[in-house]
């Protein structure tokens, strides 16, 4: 219970003072919350049983020294010690003025720690003179060490945020630097109060690629590895990639988060090597690709430096021999009678993919384009043959192939469903997660936005596939999070997930297609579910178990010509309530046994001769609520039988025979009880009803929309009771005598 839900206790009349002073122990230990009484001068008068749990010890009321707190020690939420004459409880007791909501820390006797949240309440005279004081407390530390949790967690991101290795900024719509941590600030040299507050214009060296970068994520696009170049505070010139995004509230540009990461020696490195192609080509005739002439036969005439690099031989090691005979072999008869189709003029040009035979006795593959150079009558000259080493780029091929092949297998092996689209939604691939995930075999090339037969929103709305996460990523161009949906097998059945499309975009940033995860969440909603029902029947037990306390309190006190009548009546009835508990507790709050419940109250009158109390009929489990209202009936019918009839000394006898009966109409059925009494003292009818009367027939009648039928016959007292019953199919042994009856729940 938070402190906003503890109701405030307002002044009590010095009678009520007196009688929560007396109260029995018992009643003060069946207290739902933890409180303590304490007189005027700050000595403690009652406590109960959890607050004694709390402070880890039990102080002795009218000791020197316990004064306003039972508790080993007190510290402020600080830690500086609370003496016990500066705590709340003191407080309330000097000025009569309540305290709700303040938080003290208890140390018990074993050095551990807990923080309680207390609500004190002052107990004043007619004239408002202070009697004493009471507090309800509960212990928050659990709560508390999760905020502690929290705000570590938060400085955790700050610390990621403050100590990473890689430059990190955040700059808000109108381009303004709003944070930047320190390795940003080593890379440019500035101090914070020198960057932070300024335009990051103002650090681009190229005016252009600052506006498209911030005109890209004013869209919504996410940059990565975005090629720029800032200017340090030492003048230099620092190439940088890009890793950017832009997080948006309510649809509103807040901030862009961007990852600098310095590239200036790679690049250097790159600048270099591309300096040194330029010089090779001019070196090798200007020309990047091997080129050759050759003539009818195939003999090279003349071949550049860049074939002769390509095939290992000198330019005049390859003049005068034919490029059939450095061809592979299995390749020859194709390149030889392409260029014989040439020679005869019968094609003026070819293309084909070849290898050669490299000097080394290695293996070069190349890409061949044979043109004709053709004399003035149209007859063929000599070839021109330009030659491209596409060895690597096939190696290159081959291992992006490999990669293909190992994404895939990785994309098998997820167990999230997973698919991809082309840019109009229509599925090109889908793992087997997404098969079983979809409960059917999607269809490549036509099946579009979804893998899913159905979708809903979770609120149960039909959700159109073109209206989906994965189409509106596509038509929007952006990364769908925290979207939750609802799918729908074939088989009916359901399963509620979080689908995370992400659009794909070539080198230009055009989007070609768009990939999807979709995660089950099914077992996270069960667990939420799980979770809401808990509290809410927590919420319920709660409730109702007040509310029958207040009742029987009510009721009693009413009854009662003094406090020690109220508290001799009162206890044994909250103790029964407290018994009816411990059975559900022990069953978890799925139910009671009847004949549990039963025995419960009539054991101990039994004594050594077990017939004076005889139990029969079949196993039936009460509801909850139910248990509870019957366990006080059966306490009444009981205590009445001790005081007055077949339970009294003597050699009288109770038999509870409890039956499944259909009803008249034939609509259901009910459960009647039959408590019998015999042997005791004569039994005359009451000249009036009392209060145990009332409570056995409100409790019948009204929390259980049953009947009660009392006969006061000489012989011992009769009570029938008849309660509406819930059959169900399950069957379970009876208790006395192993026959088989059906099981039931009794409607509260």
């Amino acid at each position: 219970m938070t402190a906003a839900a503890l109701p405030s206790i307002a002044p009590l009349p010095p009678s009520i003072f007196q009688e929560l002073a007396t109260v029995s122990q018992a009643v003060l230990d069946a207290m739902p919350t933890a409180m303590y009484l304490c007189a005027a001068d700050g000595s403690i008068l009652r406590y109960n049983r959890l607050a004694a749990d709390l402070w880890g010890r039990g102080p002795r009321p009218g000791e020197n020294g316990e004064r306003y707190c039972g508790s080993h020690r007190l510290y402020h939420p600080d830690g500086y010690p609370l003496p016990h004459a500066e705590t709340p409880m003191a407080v309330v007791l000097r000025t009569g003025q309540s305290a709700h909501g303040q938080e003290v820390v208890v140390e018990r006797p074993d050095g551990s720690h807990r923080i309680i949240l207390v609500h004190i309440d002052p107990l004043l005279d007619d004239e408002g003179g202070v009697l004493g004081a009471i507090n309800c407390f509960q212990d928050i530390s659990d709560r508390k060490a999760m905020e502690t949790e929290l705000r570590q967690s938060r400085q955790d991101l700050e610390d990621f945020f403050e100590n990473g290795a890689v430059g990190l900024h955040l700059v808000g719509a109108d381009g303004t630097i709003l944070r930047a941590n320190q390795a940003e600030l080593d890379l440019l040299g500035y101090t914070a109060d020198e960057y932070i507050g300024r335009p990051i214009a103002d650090f681009h060296a190229d005016a252009p690629v600052i506006t498209d970068i911030l005109r890209r994520l004013s869209r919504g696009e996410r940059l990565d590895k975005y090629p720029a170049r800032l200017k340090a505070k030492d003048g230099s010139i620092k190439h940088v990639q890009i890793t950017s995004s832009v997080q948006f509230h309510d649809g509103v540009f807040r901030n862009t988060r961007c990852f600098t990461v310095d590239v200036t020696e790679q690049f250097k490195a790159d600048e270099a090597l591309r300096e040194s192609q330029q010089r090779l080509a001019i070196t090798y005739d200007q020309a990047p690709v091997g080129i050759a002439e050759v003539d009818a036969q195939g003999r090279f005439a003349r071949v550049n430096a860049a074939l002769s690099a390509l095939i290992g031989y000198a330019p005049d090691e390859l003049l005068g021999r034919s490029f059939i005979e450095l061809t592979y072999p299995e390749d020859r008869q194709i390149d030889a009678d392409s260029f014989g189709r040439q020679v005869r003029g019968e094609v003026k040009q070819y293309a084909t993919q070849k290898r050669f035979c490299h000097k080394d006795g290695g293996m070069v593959f190349v890409n061949v384009l044979s043109s004709s150079v053709l004399d003035q009558d149209g007859r063929f000259r000599y070839g021109i043959r330009v030659i491209e080493d596409i060895t690597e780029r096939l190696r290159a091929e081959e291992r992006l192939r490999e990669s293909e092949r190992s994404v895939r297998d990785l994309l098998e092996a997820l167990p999230a469903a997973v698919y991809t689209t082309d840019a109009q939604g229509r599925i090109t691939y889908y793992n087997q997660a997404a098969v079983a995930f979809s409960g059917r075999t999607p269809v490549l090339g036509t099946d579009e936005w979804c893998v899913s037969w159905r979708l809903y929103t979770p609120d149960g709305r039909l959700l159109p596939h073109d209206q989906c996460p994965m189409a509106v990523s596509l038509r929007e161009g952006i990364p769908i999070r925290g979207a939750e949906a609802v799918a729908e097998r074939p088989d009916g059945t359901r399963v509620p997930f979080i689908p995370f499309p992400t659009p794909l975009r070539d080198a230009d940033g055009h989007i070609v297609g768009a990939v999807n995860m979709l995660v089950d969440i099914s077992e996270r909603k069960r667990a939420e579910e799980q979770q809401r029902l808990l509290i809410d029947e927590l919420n319920h037990r709660v409730k109702n178990t007040l509310a029958t306390v207040q009742s029987i309190a009510t009721q009693t006190l009413r009854s009662a010509a003094d406090l020690s009548t109220f508290a001799g009546n009162f206890e044994p009835r909250l103790l029964a309530l407290s018994k009816a508990h411990d059975l559900l507790t022990r069953h978890s709050w799925t139910g009671v046994c009847l004949h549990e419940l039963i025995r419960q109250e009539l054991t101990p009158y039994s004594g050594d001769a077990a017939s004076r109390v005889r139990l029969g009929g079949p196993d039936i489990m009460l509801e909850p609520r139910v248990g509870l209202a019957l366990g006080l009936v059966l306490h009444e019918l009981t205590t009445n039988a001790a005081k007055y009839g077949a339970l009294s000394p003597g050699q009288g006898r109770v038999t509870v025979h409890w039956t499944i009966e259909e009803t008249r109409s034939g609509l259901g059925n009910v459960l009647q009880i039959d408590w019998i009494e015999s042997g005791g003292p004569a039994v005359t009818p009451p000249v009036k009803r009392s209060f145990g009367t009332r409570l056995i027939k409100r409790s019948v009648t009204h929390d259980l929309q049953g009947t009660v039928k009392l006969d006061f016959e000489p012989s011992g007292l009769r009570c029938t009771l008849e309660l509406p019953l819930d059959l169900h199919l399950q069957r379970a042994s009876v208790q006395s005598g192993g026959d088989e009856a059906q099981v039931g729940a009794v409607r509260g």
